[in-house]
């Protein structure tokens, strides 16, 4: 069997730092690959991977000041259109873009939804329910008008976040500097709880950054250390007393909360969109309404056991276990 994975092309697959869907990419393709077979992954030419790389992209359009998005775009997705016929399996992690030449090409393509930018790209989904073969990453992010094939969790590597049973003395924000994401909010927590936080993370709402979350900064009790990647991010979200993920909208899924219960650190989230699914309630961590709760919920983090965050995420959030539902799911086709 022959599997083409599409990766997007705004960062390197995987990413240095952000980019979650290049990541989900790469995990899957490396662990493909590790069970023997035969892989290419579509992505850009900077790209690290063990599996054949294909690329027309030098660089990620959000890395390459001289790149337009949309061409980089549509010179990637029919770079690999015009090979399908090569491959037995087209995996697109690429969103609606590539749906559109599905019945173009004989391939069978399957479209892991990451999640909807907005309402306006439904249509696309829609127009090819017939074929379209979705996968969706939660329960909580299906659309009742979409036809899903199954749901297939987003898989962490375990190698690059080992358990950590003794934490430090901090609380951690990681995420986009985003109002959805709720930075402004994790601030309020830790000064609420009298506790130091360590904020990471790209600055994607420049404005927002610097009203809601600047002002607050003092290298003391509330830090800003820019992007985390590579093995930096495993020790720092190993080494948090607990993450903080108190989001304002529906998120799909929350990768970095499958990543800090790998580790052992627990997680403090507001009770929206994929949390009930990822987090088991005062086991490993804690679902929360409000800045109040998740502040109260700080001083019960001694009733959360470490390693039974690590086995909850190994069981259901490795990329072992998101490797072997895949393979089952194009075994099926």
């Amino acid at each position: 069997m022959k599997i083409a994975i599409l990766a997007p092309v705004a960062w390197r697959t995987p990413p240095r730092h952000y980019g979650p869907w290049e990541q989900m990419a790469s995990n899957l393709t490396e662990g493909l690959i590790a069970q023997g077979m035969d892989v290419t992954l579509f992505a850009t030419a900077d790209s690290l991977t063990t599996a054949k790389l294909a690329a027309i992209c030098a660089r990620g359009y959000e890395e390459d000041p001289l790149a337009d998005a949309k061409v980089n775009e549509c010179m990637h997705i029919s770079y690999l259109m015009e090979q399908a016929r090569d491959f037995d399996i087209i995996h697109n992690h690429f969103d609606f873009l590539p749906l559109t030449y599905s019945r173009l090409i004989k391939t069978r393509m399957i479209t892991t939804i990451h999640g909807f930018s907005s309402p306006k790209i439904l249509p696309v989904y829609q127009r090819y329910n017939d074929i379209g073969r979705y996968v969706s990453i939660s329960n909580a992010d299906r659309h009742p008008t979409l036809h899903y094939t199954a749901t297939i969790y987003n898989g962490v590597r375990q190698t690059d976040f080992p358990f950590e049973p003794q934490p430090e003395d901090y609380l951690l924000y990681y995420g986009r500097i985003h109002p959805d994401k709720g930075t402004h909010s994790a601030i309020q927590i830790a000064l609420h709880s009298g506790r130091k936080l360590i904020i990471a993370g790209i600055i994607q709402d420049v404005a927002y950054y610097n009203e809601r979350v600047k002002p607050y900064l003092d290298d003391e009790q509330i830090t800003y250390i820019g992007a985390v990647g590579g093995d930096q991010r495993g020790q720092l979200l190993g080494k948090a007393l607990a993450l903080l993920h108190p989001i304002h909208f529906n998120e799909p899924f929350g990768l970095s909360v499958a990543e800090a219960m790998l580790c052992g650190t627990p997680v403090i989230a507001y009770n929206k969109g994929a949390m009930p699914e990822l987090i088991i309630d005062r086991k490993t961590g804690f679902l929360v309404n409000d800045m109040y709760e998740a502040a109260a919920s700080i001083e019960d983090l001694s009733l959360i056991n470490r390693q039974n965050c690590h086995e909850h995420a190994i069981e259901n959030f490795s990329a072992k276990t998101m490797v072997e539902k895949y393979i089952s799911l194009y075994n099926e086709l």
